[in-house]
């Protein structure tokens, strides 16, 4: 049995329904302004409840003592949060009106659960901050304000409500809206309403209230109802991050999305990245026939006219209305993780749209007090619930917009792989102008780039060549032998007849990497320059030969992340420590025992062995020449 029982069948018909427009809408405030009773309320009013609904709210408000029924329990679904009579995570609510469709997050609003609260509003179209008029414009009322104005809402909705516990008082409400309107004003905001409400009583929420008639505005859920959303999307960058490629037959080739921004007509020129290859739509085809048009948030799968080589990850896009393309940009970062720290030495995944690429923060900017917005420069980490703005690199071009133009293709998350938690959530805010590079003059970064798809692609140098291109990285102490096996590995291929490569530590840090020293950070900038050039010999077709300390196996990570799947071999030459102190063919354990050299690996600094390497090879059990015939029979 419903509540719902004045309604007409037709406002509850399929075809109606469908036409209904959806707005997402997050509720925000400080603990005990009611943000729960706000939604009951609104749930309540509308006829929202169904019988067997309010009859569990009954028994429970009854077991907690309350004499009337206690509405904001239809949204605290956790036990904890009903014996607290606190929201903790976020709750999600779906309701519906002859006009509009409605989906609820009612987020937390102490600082403690911040990034719920991120979580919960990061697809809203409109935000709900609720103030108690009792205590007026609070340090948390600023930071909702601000989270809500970070995430790019386009709609901001002050509730100030418990106007029933000052009288009904117009001065006070006055006196909040001037606050709160001069705070916002620091923020990216453009639209933002007030109205007084009192949740508990029902005054201006669903209906107008007979205790204020000196307001003449909407109800809460009039203006849910009215506001303007169409505005909001994105019809104009077209973004369709591919997820799948479905090939039924030899006949078919779709490329299966949901379509981020934009729309799509059959014959229009579109790019695929990163290839850059051109072609038009053939098809926009769905389960229920082929569409003329398509709009964002559709799912739709794409034909083109011409076979590209298009995967998971890959994007169709207009090829007059590029989104960017880059390997650096600057993000504000909301880390999550209650368990370990942001560190700028870490290796991350990054999942943006249907991209998954390796990444690394190489930079803290700042970070944001919330409550404040004042902006720590000193600061060198982020704790869970903490904000800052930060500078990052992934190991492969990211396709991206702005956030606060699209936030689809703007908005990502970091992934820790040692433990597949999600530790942040970002958005992006644009590219990276200039950097400090280690130990030299800031260096500019090359911007608004495509990469350009090569004439003569690395299966053209690989037919050419007789051979798979490759890259084998000897990792070990030195003395471990590395460079001697790299050496007489490189002179074997070539006397073959195979396009082979030795870069060598040494030799690179004599124009490469010249720029650079030993501390930590310029060793990890060593490897990340040479892991690119290698990789750009790989294109051309070669057997690349890597010989590198390379002691941090996450930097090694980083590398082989820049490789096709099988393409990068990691080779651990295993030695014996004093062995290779023995052998000290350059002095340098002797000149570090001495304390001349720092933090030198494996006296004062840590080498971290290849977990699952390709192949092991023990230099003083085999010779060189038996390593290269092991290295060629095993990876070759």
């Amino acid at each position: 049995m419903s509540n719902k029982t004045d309604k007409t069948f037709d406002e509850f018909s399929t075809e109606n329904y469908l036409k209904r427009e959806l707005l997402r809408f997050t509720t925000a405030g400080s603990v005990d302004d009611g943000k729960s009773t706000l939604i009951g309320r609104m749930l309540f009013d509308s006829k929202q409840i169904f019988q067997d609904q309010m009859e569990a709210l009954e028994h429970t408000s009854k077991l907690r003592g309350e004499e009337n029924v206690n509405l904001a329990l239809l949204t605290d679904g956790l036990r904890s949060e009903r014996e607290q009579g606190i929201t903790i995570d976020v709750a999600y609510r779906y309701f519906s009106t002859p006009k509009r469709k409605f989906i609820i997050a009612d987020t937390p609003g102490h600082e403690q659960y911040t990034r719920n609260m991120v979580t919960g509003a990061s697809t809203a179209d409109l935000a709900v901050i609720l103030i108690d008029a009792r205590n007026g414009v609070l340090t948390q009322s600023r930071r909702h304000g601000f989270i809500a104005s970070l995430l790019g809402i386009p709609h901001i909705l002050v509730a100030v409500n418990k106007m029933d516990l000052m009288d009904w008082s117009q001065e006070v409400y006055e006196k909040i809206v001037e606050d709160y309107t001069a705070f916002s004003e620091k923020l990216n905001v453009h639209d933002i309403t007030f109205i007084p409400v009192s949740a508990l009583t029902g005054d201006n929420v669903v209906d107008p209230s007979i205790n204020m008639p000196w307001y003449e505005g909407e109800t809460v859920l009039k203006h849910l109802e009215t506001v303007t959303i169409a505005a909001d999307r994105n019809l104009v960058d077209f973004r369709f991050p591919v997820q799948y490629v479905i090939r039924p037959h030899l006949d078919f080739r779709g490329y299966a999305g949901r379509i981020s921004s934009g729309t799509i007509r059959p014959g229009e020129e579109v790019m695929a990245l990163p290839s850059g290859r051109k072609s038009k739509v053939k098809e926009i085809v769905t389960a229920d026939g082929n569409l003329e048009e398509a709009f964002d948030e559709q799912s739709v799968t794409l034909t083109l006219e011409d076979e590209l080589d298009i995967s998971r990850g890959d994007m169709i896009v207009r090829k007059n209305n590029l989104p960017t393309v880059d390997t650096r940009f600057d993000a504000t970062l909301s880390w999550m993780d209650d368990e370990k720290r942001l560190s700028t030495s870490n290796h991350y995944m990054l999942q943006q749209t249907t991209r998954l690429v390796s990444a690394y923060v190489r930079d803290l900017n700042y970070k944001i007090d919330i409550n404040t917005l004042h902006r720590d420069k000193s600061a060198e980490t982020l704790e869970l619930n903490e904000i800052g703005r930060v500078q990052i690199e992934t190991a492969s071009p990211l396709f991206f917009d702005q956030y606060d133009r699209n936030r689809e293709t703007g908005g990502f998350v970091l992934i820790d792989p040692a433990t597949n938690r999600t530790v942040a959530a970002g958005m992006i805010r644009g590219q990276v102008k200039s950097y400090e590079a280690p130990g030299g003059p800031e260096t500019q970064i090359s911007s608004n780039v495509v990469w350009e798809q090569r004439s003569v692609t690395r299966q053209m140098h690989e037919e050419r060549n007789g051979h798979e291109a490759k890259c084998l990285w000897l990792t070990g102490l030195s003395g471990s032998g590395k460079t001697t096996i790299a050496k007489e590995l490189e002179k074997e291929l070539f006397a073959q007849g195979t396009q082979v490569y030795l870069l060598d530590g040494d030799n690179v840090r004599h124009g490469l990497n010249g720029d650079l020293g030993f501390s930590e950070k310029d060793r990890r900038e060593n490897i990340r320059r040479v892991g690119h050039v290698a990789r750009l010999m790989y294109d051309a077709g070669f057997v690349v030969i890597c010989s590198f300390i390379s002691p941090k196996r996450e930097v090694r990570d980083a590398v082989k992340a820049l490789f096709p799947e099988g393409a990068f071999k990691e080779i651990h030459v295993q030695c014996d420590l004093e062995e290779c102190k023995r052998r000290d063919p350059k002095g340098l354990y002797q000149r570090a025992a001495s304390g001349e050299i720092k933090d030198f690996t494996g006296v004062s600094a840590p080498y971290e062995k290849p977990l699952t390497p390709n192949l092991t090879i023990d230099s003083i059990e085999l010779q060189p020449s038996e390593a290269v015939r092991v290295i060629k029979q095993k990876l070759l």
